[in-house]
């Protein structure tokens, strides 16, 4: 017997594409201004770790749909130590292999940073998925219900 698969949380990756386009915007008025004075990654750096709580809030509230907690808090950093190994690794490749402009580098990184970052924050963030059927309760095991395995 198959398994049903899981829905694509269409609604979800939308919102989580919105709140991401806010916090690259966020991202950016912190990066131009320090790129003037300080090397481009210092300031990709910088720019990152500002905007990160509000992507947490903005994440939990709108993408989630879900409140808050300290441990979730303490746990977001995860999502934003991913986003920022790819978006790093992105923004090097593209600068120092491809000869990218270091201010146009940044928002293609992020671009291609988005399908792993929504995963994991995924995973942190949403409130778990109850299991079994109608209204929560376990489904029987196959094997104790009588039923073939």
């Amino acid at each position: 017997m198959r398994r049903p698969t899981a829905a694509v949380p269409w609604g979800q990756i939308v919102r989580f594409t919105v709140v991401g386009g806010v916090n690259t915007a966020t991202f950016y008025a912190c990066y131009l201004p320090l790129h003037r004075l300080l090397p481009y990654f210092a300031a990709y750096t910088a720019g990152f770790t500002l905007s990160l709580v509000g992507s947490f809030f903005l994440n939990t509230y709108f993408t989630y749909r879900t409140r808050p907690t300290w441990k979730k808090f303490l746990l977001f950093p995860l999502t934003q130590v991913t986003n920022y190994a790819v978006q790093s690794a992105g923004l090097v490749a593209l600068v120092s292999w491809l000869g990218m402009n270091s201010v146009a580098a940044p928002l293609a990184a992020a671009l291609l940073a988005l399908p792993v970052t929504f995963v994991v924050s995924r995973r942190i963030l949403r409130p778990p998925a109850r299991r079994g059927g109608p209204g929560g309760q376990p489904e029987a095991s196959p094997v104790r219900s009588g039923r073939p395995v």
